[in-house]
């Protein structure tokens, strides 16, 4: 009876510890998140914000780890801290890196923000409890979700069977929104561009050798890890939207190293353009394959003999047209940027009021 006693207050002692300790290290990134999020008002120097912004996104994806959302830490990390980043450098590079003076008082600015902070905060008040187990997130589609998912689709990521399956149609909006992204940036900053503008200047870090031989050596792993995260999404964390983020950054990093133009000759442009739109016709034609063969849009079940098969092939090609179309995207944006840079403000980021 007492070892009984004995084994229950030990086992007690243990929750509480681990309990207090997950309270600690929550209260600790809280705190961190709240001092970045200060330090983000106040300051002037735009790449000290673009910095922070890096540091609050991956705050949060420790964050989002903690309450066992790997997959969105997964994507938190990689875009918010990674990709963002290096896109919102980039066109710091172009445009400088400090405010310009202000010229008028942003009153009318100030006051519509603080009444939309103090709606928005009314609105809150309305909102179910943090956690509450009768909030709409709890007993609307989130049981089913979590109870029929094996037995719909059987993989183990439910968060990949939400994305790729439940919520198809939102997820082909995802993407397109991404490639219309491409677009943009192409209209703006490529079409318009003329030819006599190119210059080959030579990679701002060319001459740091150690660095390039260890790019060659991280980049080959980065793409395979990038295809590991891309056809493991259904058994673990991932998926297309990652994996495309991780492709991606092989080749940024390729191109920080050994120049913008040296990437555009080892990878084809228009090949890109052209897969950034394959990516989402591979999405959209499985919906229509579904339609061919008596389903509803989106409806995988009838890809195959068997629902469960039918899911499975079409989450995999889906999730593989998601993949193309992120990591062309963020190709193609950060390399429009980055050639840009010295053309539209040769005296970018050297002194203030450049912008």
């Amino acid at each position: 009876m007492s070892r009984r006693l004995t084994l229950i207050a030990v086992l007690s002692i243990q929750i509480i510890r681990s309990r207090a300790i997950e309270i600690l290290i929550n209260v600790i990134l809280l705190a961190f998140l709240a001092i970045t999020a200060l330090s983000l008002a106040f300051t002037k120097d735009l790449f000290a914000s673009v910095m922070l912004t890096g540091i609050y996104s991956l705050l949060s994806a420790a964050f989002f780890v903690l309450m066992d959302a790997v997959d969105v830490a997964f994507t938190e990390a990689a875009v918010g801290a990674g990709i963002s980043t290096i896109l919102m450098v980039t066109t710091l590079t172009i445009t400088g890196r400090y405010e310009n003076r202000k010229l008028y008082h942003p009153v009318i600015a100030l006051s519509v923000v603080i009444v939309t902070g103090v709606m928005l905060i009314i609105g809150t008040m309305d909102m179910p409890a943090f956690g509450s187990d009768t909030a709409p997130a709890q007993v609307h589609v989130g049981p089913y979700y979590i109870t029929h998912s094996g037995e719909d689709i059987d993989i183990p990521n439910i968060v990949t069977s939400v994305l790729a399956s439940y919520r198809g149609f939102d997820t082909f909006g995802e993407i397109v929104v991404v490639f219309t992204a491409v677009i943009g940036v192409l209209a703006l900053l490529e079409f318009s561009r003329k030819e006599n503008e190119v210059v080959n200047t030579p990679a701002p870090m060319f001459q740091h050798k150690i660095l390039r031989i260890v790019s060659k050596i991280l980049i080959p792993p980065i793409m395979l890890f990038a295809m590991y995260v891309q056809f493991h999404g259904e058994y673990g964390p991932g998926g297309g939207f990652q994996a495309g983020v991780i492709f991606a950054s092989s080749i940024i990093l390729y191109a920080m190293l050994f120049g913008i133009e040296q990437t555009r000759k080892a990878v084809s442009m228009p090949v890109v353009k052209i897969l950034s739109a394959l990516g989402v016709l591979i999405y959209g034609s499985v919906g229509i394959v579904s339609m061919l063969n008596g389903g509803n849009y989106l409806n995988y079940s009838v890809l195959a003999e068997s629902d469960i098969t039918g899911q499975h092939v079409g989450i995999i090609i889906i999730e593989l047209g998601v993949g193309i179309t992120v990591a062309t995207a963020m190709i193609l944006i950060f390399l429009t940027f980055a050639r840009r840079i010295g053309k539209s403000n040769p005296n970018s980021g050297t002194k203030e009021g450049t912008a």
